[in-house]
């Protein structure tokens, strides 16, 4: 069901539509997706895979499950624009009777069914197998370039201790590289306050601008970049984080603790550490195995 048209008012879009395979489950090159009838949203579509680790969903966390989240969709006067009702109607009509009944038992389609069904589907996306998986393991070695990105995204930037690097682990890190938690990360006031991202869900003036951290595997596929997609390269994000970095009340203290934009990293850092969340972080052969593509 994840690639059928059905779920939208006109019969027009699909979940694949915006969550393209071939491209980590992104809409692959657009700041924002377009609806079933043609209106831009608001938001840079996000990457689908290793859900199963995840407790909160979208960018502003406001859906608690997966089974939650795969509906929100179909409703959205934005997105799909179609009523759940109808939903199930066009199912039974188009004859996933028997399909429903090889999965659950019975013929019946309910709402339920159709949310557990797409979610069981995206828990079985995971990427986990990158060139920097394999180097763990002792099976491949990083370029020298990329090992010195691998070191600036686990050191801290704090002189006083000669340490130069780009503090990318504490929102990064693990073996999701992300924590999947809400940060402010130094993005223009003036277009941060038109999305106030979790702020919008708590009511807590403390999320203003604070967004969930997306995982950085297969990053090197998922452009453009940030909740509003106004990054087109990963070259544009470095250079964010090195030196444009706008200061809030609700900037993240780890941003906050550096100089005023950001933490300066020479031209061949910064091109040390695209290298190496370009190339170590993508799973090709996860692609090869049709887990992405």
């Amino acid at each position: 069901m994840f690639g059928e048209n059905l779920f939208s008012i006109n019969g027009s879009q699909s979940c694949a539509s915006c969550h393209q395979a071939s491209s980590a489950f992104v809409d692959a090159g657009r700041r924002t997706s377009l609806g079933a009838e043609g209106i831009a949203g608001t938001r840079n579509t996000q990457s689908l895979e290793n859900l199963a680790w995840q407790t909160t969903f979208f960018w502003d966390g406001r859906a608690a499950s997966l089974r939650e989240q795969v509906l929100q969709p179909i409703g959205n006067l934005i997105e799909m624009h179609e009523s759940l009702t109808n939903v199930v109607s066009k199912l039974e009509r188009a004859g996933y009777g028997p399909a429903f009944a090889a999965a659950f038992g019975t013929s019946l389609i309910t709402v339920d069914r159709v949310s557990r069904a797409l979610e069981q589907y995206l828990l079985t996306r995971v990427s986990g197998d990158s060139k920097f998986d394999r180097s763990a393991r002792g099976e491949e070695i990083l370029t020298s370039e990329e090992q010195r990105g691998f070191e600036l995204f686990q050191t801290e930037y704090d002189p006083r201790r000669e340490q130069f690097g780009a503090d990318c682990f504490h929102c990064y890190g693990g073996i999701f590289f992300s924590d999947f938690a809400y940060h402010n990360n130094g993005l223009d006031l003036t277009e941060s306050l038109r999305d106030t991202g979790r702020a919008a869900i708590t009511g807590r003036s403390f999320d203003l601008g604070r967004f969930k951290t997306p995982s950085l595997r297969n990053v090197a596929i998922t452009a453009p970049y940030m909740h509003d997609g106004r990054f087109a390269s990963l070259e544009e994000v470095v250079a964010h984080y090195s030196g444009g970095v706008k200061r809030s009340p609700t900037l993240d203290p780890n941003l906050a603790k550096h100089p005023a934009n950001g933490i300066s990293l020479s031209s061949a850092d910064q091109r040390a550490l695209v290298a190496f969340l370009k190339w170590a972080c993508f799973d090709k052969t996860d692609r090869e195995k049709g887990v992405i593509g």
